[in-house]
């Protein structure tokens, strides 16, 4: 299982949240919305610290996550974000590689 943000994402991040070189984003599961990946749960996002860590990556010394008891919404798959620039909104869908 591996985490990939993209490019686009990243500068949404830097741009609209401020994130820098030691901060960290948690990708959550919160119950409701709307979801490709697991019915009744979508994905959150928040500017936190990590707890417990089970799945991330570091791009330009921004932290990316999830935490260690949520990653039974990803089926074993690995995730993606990217950023839509037509619906100006995260997206998040399974890396099935």
């Amino acid at each position: 299982m591996k985490m990939t943000v993209t490019e686009a994402a990243v500068a949404w991040f830097k741009e609209e949240w401020g994130c820098q070189e030691g901060d960290s984003i948690r990708f959550f599961v919160r119950y409701g919305g709307v979801s490709t990946v697991q019915d009744s749960f979508s994905m959150g996002i928040a500017k936190e610290l990590p707890n417990e860590i089970g799945l991330s990556t570091v791009i330009d010394g921004i932290t990316f996550y999830m935490e260690q008891d949520e990653l039974w919404y990803m089926n074993g798959k690995g995730l993606i974000v990217d950023y839509r620039p037509a619906t100006d909104e995260v997206d998040f869908r399974l890396d099935e590689e």
